[in-house]
């Protein structure tokens, strides 16, 4: 029987992994990052924080929308999320630009911890007992007017005009089976403190691989990235991280490892394998791969495993290939190939989510000085982690989805419940959208004698 088949009162809500049980263990987390504000603020940072949470949770357009929630509405975010006060558009900007994202990382990983506590991230472990982890960097401001210390720049010889713009390095566990994605911690790839080159996603991706070995020293990953990632100083990076790979290559950008691999190719070191793919008759799957491969003239000391693959179907082709540290067989080609192919998972099920399905990823809620841009990016990416949990774990959430037709009327349907009712929890939500529309009793004629 499917979920919004069932009663509300036959859905359970899992202990630990319902959207209530997570607030509250966001709630906790925030309340221990030390507030940067001196003196004595009026309403405590973990309020600031949570408050933030709560906007990105609702998917609220604007933070002047979230302001009049607050109006109106504070009995139920006072309920559900555990504030005590909530601030004002002004003062959330104010104290929030002070906050520096890494503080979040321990709220992060205690999710990350419920899930693992939930058995929820078994059916991501992709090879080897490894989890696939999927980076990628996107814009999501640019601007010719506003500008704050930490924004990138790009000037046009041709207008003479200075664009300014803020990136991410987005970073969610994937795997190629799972429709959902669990997401790390992003980086702000913006100007550094001190620095006068722009930032780069190069940058950007060495500090997120120490900041994940200080989080999570014995987690076993497998990176998987676009063209742009196969260079030598990020395979070391990643190999001194203990983390293996599996980055897309192309044959204009490393001419020399294709030339070597033609050459290994003419002296028959090559393996082949060929296989028909067990769900459409209509394709084929072909594979060839090289090993011991160096990745380019000045770095001949690094060796890289290199896999080319064709998918055929309808006498059509589609060409594909990677580098890799793991030793390629006729037997993990195919999975290896997957795993590859499942880095679209942060642009299609993360980024393109974020854009376009309600978070509104490309809005800007405010630049400020400091950290504010980032500090929202992070709450955000906070939220959207809550919403896959449910997604994954939670009867209830499914159904409530499942009764709206897609996510964008879900979060519509949630904030029509905030303003119509006082509530208690996100479960009484969930079961007041599953429940539907209710017959409201007759009003009684006024005696107007």
């Amino acid at each position: 029987m499917g979920d919004s088949a069932r009663t509300t009162s036959e859905l359970t809500p899992r202990k630990h992994l319902n959207a209530d049980a997570l607030y509250a263990e966001l709630r906790r987390c925030f309340s221990r990052v030390k507030d940067p504000a001196t003196g004595y603020p009026q309403i405590k940072l973990a309020d600031v924080l949570m408050s933030g949470f709560a906007m990105f949770s609702l998917k609220d357009a604007s933070l002047l929308a979230f302001d009049r929630r607050r109006k109106v509405e504070e009995h139920n975010l006072k309920s559900i999320y555990g504030m005590d006060q909530i601030p004002c558009d002004t003062q959330m900007r104010t104290r929030l630009d002070a906050v520096d994202p890494d503080l979040l990382r321990p709220a992060y990983k205690a999710v990350f911890r419920q899930a693992q506590r939930g058995k929820l991230l078994e059916p991501f472990v992709f090879m080897k007992g490894c989890y696939l982890i999927s980076l990628d960097g996107t814009g999501y401001f640019s601007t010719e007017k506003l500008f704050s210390p930490y924004c990138l720049q790009k000037n046009s010889s041709k207008t003479g005009k200075t664009t300014y713009h803020l990136q991410t390095l987005a970073a969610v566990i994937v795997h190629p089976q799972q429709k959902e994605v669990i997401p790390l911690p992003p980086e702000p790839i913006s100007n550094q403190d001190g620095q006068t080159k722009n930032d780069c996603e190069r940058n950007a991706a060495r500090r997120w691989l120490g900041k994940l070995r200080k989080d999570h020293p014995r987690l076993k990953a497998i990176v998987t990235e676009d063209g742009l990632s196969p260079n030598a100083p990020h395979i070391r990076d990643l190999k001194a991280n203990r983390c293996h790979f599996i980055l897309g290559v192309k044959e204009g950008d490393h001419d020399y490892l294709f030339n070597y691999i033609k050459e290994a190719l003419h002296k028959g070191e090559a393996a082949e394998h060929q296989m028909a793919d067990e769900e459409d008759p209509r394709i084929h799957h072909r594979f060839r791969f090289f090993h011991n491969v160096p990745l380019n003239q000045s770095n001949q000391d690094l060796r890289v495993n290199v896999l080319e693959y064709w998918e055929c179907k309808d006498e059509q082709s589609k060409y594909f290939s990677w580098v890799t540290d793991f030793k390629i067989t006729r037997r993990n080609a195919y999975q290896i190939m997957r795993g590859g192919r499942a880095r679209w998972k942060v642009e299609n099920e993360t980024i393109n989510t974020l854009k376009n399905q309600g978070y509104n990823f490309e809005h800007n809620y405010g630049l400020g000085q400091t950290f504010l841009s980032m500090i929202f990016v992070s709450l955000m990416m906070l939220a959207f982690l809550v919403d896959q949990i449910q997604q994954i774990a939670c009867p209830m959430f499914r159904a409530a989805r499942k009764k709206a037709g897609c996510k964008r009327v879900l979060w519509e349907n949630i904030r029509a419940a905030f303003r119509l009712f006082f509530l208690d929890s996100m479960e009484t939500i969930y079961r007041l959208i599953i429940a539907g529309p209710q017959t409201i009793p007759p009003t009684p004629a006024i005696d107007s004698s």
